[in-house]
């Protein structure tokens, strides 16, 4: 499939990839969106919330979003999408990962970017309604990866899953972590490093043999924390075996439902093996859209609906 050609042409401000990435994820605020939590159990006995938002009438149509790393429903990118798609007819189902949604999940365990099994039982819950015939995916970031694997996992998808976005994906994990270790990102990987610690200290508390001060003072970088918590929490060798096996970018090519992967060239996460434009050129189902400009999930647009968010709306209304 030809690679999509962008019409995104922020103003001035938001050519900045930093500005438009912090402009996004802490100034902008998406209000009057009704949402109602549902908490489901999961085969292991865990428990994830979810929060949905509705149509004006009865919707056969439903979008399931993934949010980013250590993101919840409540991030303004999930609003904002949550809201321009029930205005245009879509039923919303926003995930809050385990131990996103302000309660801490009950096991070692938590979330990770290649957890589709989480994915997978949020999608069976949905079918058991018995209520939708069009079931759409929608994911940021980590959940963009998440979902891409998913599709790509070679498994038999429901025939009511008709497609998907993917917004700012890191396909290529290890990629996006060197990119994240660098000088340009310090700000961003403090922020989300003090964000993991808060809640492995949380995890500390309930399983106070597994985790000890002095394993927590010895995370320096985000590596280490995948090396030490993520790792072994979730069954990988280590962290470079978790992005090895995780990354969405060995499963693009086996996806066979329309989806629409959109990646800004000047997106400071994401390295060079993030943008699958070679597995794009040759794919029947996978268009792959790299604006100049948009930072990491920092896209702008009039009336406070981002570009993506119209991207997406567009993308799904034209899938037959």
């Amino acid at each position: 499939m030809p690679l999509v050609n962008s019409t995104y042409n922020p103003p001035l401000f938001f050519k900045n990839g930093h500005l438009s990435t912090i402009y996004s994820g802490l100034v902008r605020k998406v209000e009057d969106l009704d949402q109602i939590r549902v908490r489901i159990t999961l085969p292991d006995s865990d428990f994830l919330d979810t929060d949905w938002s509705y149509a004006s009438s009865t919707s056969k149509k439903l979008v399931i979003i993934i949010h980013g790393l250590e993101g919840s429903s409540k991030r303004a990118y999930m609003k904002g999408s949550a809201k321009a798609l029930t205005e245009s007819g879509y039923d919303i189902c926003a995930i809050n990962l385990r131990g996103c949604s302000g309660t801490a999940n009950k096991l070692y365990r938590s979330y990770h970017s290649g957890a589709t099994e989480d994915l997978h039982a949020v999608i069976e819950h949905v079918l058991q309604l018995d209520k939708y015939q069009n079931i759409y995916l929608n994911g940021f970031s980590l959940g963009g990866n998440l979902l891409l694997k998913y599709l790509g996992e070679k498994r038999e998808l429901p025939t009511e899953i008709k497609g998907a976005v993917a917004i700012s994906v890191p396909c290529q994990l290890a990629d996006s972590l060197d990119q994240l270790l660098q000088f340009k990102n310090a700000l961003y990987a403090k922020r989300f490093k003090g964000n993991i610690i808060i809640k492995l200290k949380q995890k500390q508390q309930l399983f106070p043999d597994l985790i000890s001060d002095t394993d927590i003072e010895n995370i320096k970088t985000l590596k280490d924390f995948d090396d030490f918590y993520t790792s072994r929490a979730h069954g990988f060798t280590d962290a470079m075996d978790y992005y090895a096996k995780s990354s969405s970018l060995q499963f693009l090519e086996n996806i066979d439902v329309p989806t629409l992967i959109i990646n800004a060239l000047n997106d400071s996460f994401l390295g060079s093996e993030c943008y699958p434009i070679d597995i794009a050129k040759q794919h029947s189902s996978l268009f792959l859209e790299t604006p100049k400009y948009g930072g990491h999930v920092g896209f702008y647009g009039n009336d406070n609906f981002t570009y993506t968010e119209r991207r997406t709306l567009e993308f799904l209304d034209n899938i037959e």
